[in-house]
């Protein structure tokens, strides 16, 4: 049976279906044009914008870092360029693997390996990290050839600063190193976010860490062209980075070789300022360290041999080594009592060479006393006995509202990081201190020790130095500074640190001429006419000997008996000319003994110096340092005379083949927290 098909019904299904599949067809064009013209019109700017970006890349310039130079003009930190090897832990399969096999191509020293691997646990696996420094031109050209070997291997050249005197002056320059990962944090919740980006390196101590701003400069911008592969091509266009300023200190360089070169091996500090100003001319802390150490991250054994040396390196004493100031302490005592009406400058007392307290025997140092003593006596012949009993008259209470009025017990307000506050005790601060009630009591015989700067007292040398200053300044005390100026890099424009007092006349202006007239005496007839015998100049000073340890009732200090760390501390404070002072310094040499024998020798040369532009003979130096020439020995040099700079360089040098050397900033130039307090 044949089947009848409906033509009319096939033709209206094929061409509702042709219909159907138009309009589909339509309405698919019609997407595709509305797509077109939203990302042709619509999103044209932005998308215009995200082609830009792959096709170009914003790359950070990094600004050299501000010189750093001392009063005349000596270059004390600057910066060149090198070559380094980098490796992105990330990106490297086997890292061990890698470096051996890099080892085979270019030398890799074990420090080189300890260095990176410090650096790899302190920073994030996807930083590039230098694993060998200071290529020339010859191994870059043989990793080139080799770079296929290693992905995530590159060369890259860098900035290196560089501290051309290595441990000279080390705890003032201080140090730049690796940006940490707290560091890092910080940066990025500041509003120098930005001006950080491409930095890896930060001031972390001294000054290159308390002006850092200063010193970092303005990051700049290149836009470059990229490849698919994300190579540069070509640069676009470019916003140069600006030079970090010139930073230009109060120190005499010279001046603080010298002081370091007379400490020789012993340990010690020496704060030396004028005292109308506040300028810091030698800030020494010995001993010192090598600063270069940790420009490209130091390894684990050096960090290890600094951090752990029982003679604590990293320890900037001048600044935060705390000490009883022992007999220098007692022209201040004196002061005290005249401000107070404690004492008159005639008012003598009888002296049998010790005082006697509820049972205990307080010795003076001289056997059989000092026969009848008065204020002036008592500060040329250092005599104990006196202030044993101006303390006890006094009450520790008195003493501590007098003295802190000198700056002992607070801070300085020095323009570096760190400084420490000291001890000056009172019964407040006791109670505060202590929690049992016993131990809270302040007791009488804790007062008379006081007197003679020994008991609760611990000072730093900056404070010493500053109460000194204050004192041969007519009671005005100026606020201590180490910049004496910053040099704007680009206007060449010096903005000078202001001479900044602090507070009010600290005392009356008799009661202070009393006192500078017994400290002239002192080095005239008194514990250190040694030093200054021949001086053409006057000065002020007051030795002094501070116990380390505590010495029973019945035993006598004998320091051939004692460990060396055991011993008597040597104090020295100074001031010259006496009638118008312009240097005032305190000095220590730890565990050396009498301050007299160790540390006024080293005042003397510092007052020669600053005063007269002498520099001490060989062979003083050599006697100076074994405690045997008190006065100058043989003929000094003027200082044009020194040769400069001392020996070699200890700085790293560029290399004579690889990236050009690069100066941080045009500036006039003569020349191209390991911290515990010490008792």
């Amino acid at each position: 049976m044949t089947e009848l098909r409906n033509v009319e019904a096939d033709l209206s299904r094929f061409r509702a279906r042709l219909l159907v599949a138009g309009i589909v067809v339509v309405l698919g064009f019609l997407l595709l044009l509305s797509r077109l013209v939203y990302l042709q019109v619509v999103r044209h700017d932005d998308l215009l914008e995200q082609a830009e970006s792959n096709r170009t890349a914003i790359v950070p310039v990094v600004p050299n870092r501000g010189l750093i130079l001392d009063r005349n003009g000596v270059v004390l930190a600057s910066n060149y360029s090198a070559y380094t090897l980098e490796v992105t832990p990330s990106k490297v399969s086997d890292l061990e693997q890698t470096i051996d096999e890099l080892s085979q191509v270019l030398e890799i020293t074990p420090r080189d390996r300890r260095r990176f691997k410090k650096l790899r646990e302190e920073s994030r696996s996807f930083e590039s990290l230098p694993l060998r420094t200071r290529l020339s031109d010859e191994e870059v050209a043989k990793f080139a050839v080799q770079r296929y070997r290693f992905p995530g291997v590159e060369i890259k050249a860098r900035l290196f600063r560089s501290y051309p005197y290595g441990e000279l002056a080390s705890h003032v320059i201080g140090y730049i190193g690796r940006i940490n990962q707290s560091e890092k944090e910080k940066l990025d919740e500041s509003e120098d976010a930005a001006n950080y980006r491409g930095t890896d390196y930060i001031g972390k101590l001294g000054v290159e860490q308390s002006f850092e701003t200063q010193l970092h400069g303005i990051t700049g911008v290149d836009s470059m062209e990229t490849s698919a592969g994300g190579r540069a091509m070509r640069r676009l266009a470019s916003s140069p980075a600006t030079p970090g300023n010139t930073v230009k200190l109060a120190i005499d360089i010279k001046l603080q070789h010298m002081v370091e070169e007379l400490f020789g091996e012993r340990r010690g500090a020496l704060v030396a300022l004028d005292p109308k100003t506040g300028e810091i001319l030698a800030f020494v802390s010995k001993p010192t360290f090598d600063p270069n150490l940790f420009v490209e991250g130091i390894d684990s054994e050096s960090w290890q041999a600094l951090n752990e040396s029982i003679d604590k390196p990293l320890l900037n004493r001048a600044l935060r080594g705390t000490y009883p100031p022992g007999s220098t302490y007692k022209p201040f005592m004196a002061l005290a009592a005249l401000e107070t009406g404690a004492r008159t400058p005639e008012q003598s007392i009888a002296d049998p060479g010790f005082f006697m307290l509820g049972g205990h025997r307080f010795r003076d140092d001289k056997e059989g006393g000092h026969g009848m003593v008065n204020m002036y006596k008592s500060i040329v012949e250092s005599c104990d006995t006196y202030y044993y009993v101006l303390a006890n008259d006094m009450g520790v209470d008195t003493i501590h509202d007098q003295l802190q009025r000198f700056g002992f017990g607070e801070l300085t307000g020095i323009d570096i990081h760190g400084e420490v506050r000291g001890l000056l005790p009172s019964t407040a601060w006791k109670r505060k201190s202590y929690k049992r009630a016993d131990q809270q009591k302040w007791y009488a015989g804790e007062t008379i020790s006081l007197g003679i700067g020994q008991g609760y007292n611990n000072f730093t040398m900056l404070q010493l130095a500053s109460a000194t200053a204050t004192l041969a300044n007519n009671g005005v005390k100026m606020k201590p500074h180490l910049v004496k100026e910053v040099v704007d890099v680009i206007t060449h424009a010096p903005a000078t640190t202001e001479h900044e007092s602090v507070g009010e006349v600290i005392a009356k202006a008799a009661n202070i001429a009393v006192v500078k007239g017994a400290m002239v005496g002192v080095n005239i007839e008194g514990t250190s006419a040694a030093s200054f015998r021949g001086a053409p100049y006057t000065s002020g000073g007051k030795t002094g000997t501070a116990q380390v340890v505590q010495i029973k009732a019945n035993e006598k200090y004998v320091a051939s008996k004692m460990e060396e760390r055991f011993r008597d501390h040597a104090l020295f404070t100074a001031f010259a000319p006496a009638e118008d002072p312009k240097i005032a310094l305190a000095i220590i040499v730890e565990n050396a003994g009498f301050g007299a024998k160790y540390s006024a020798p080293i005042a003397r040369r510092v007052m020669d110096y600053w005063l007269l532009n002498q520099y001490p003979s060989l062979q003083d130096i050599e006697a100076v340092k074994k405690g045997m020439a008190p006065a100058p020995i043989g003929k000094p040099r003027t200082v044009a005379e020194l040769p400069w700079p001392p020996g070699a360089p200890a700085a790293p040098v560029a290399p004579a083949s690889g990236a050009s050397g690069a100066s941080a900033a045009s500036a006039p130039a003569k020349t191209a927290s390991a911290a515990s307090t010490v008792r």
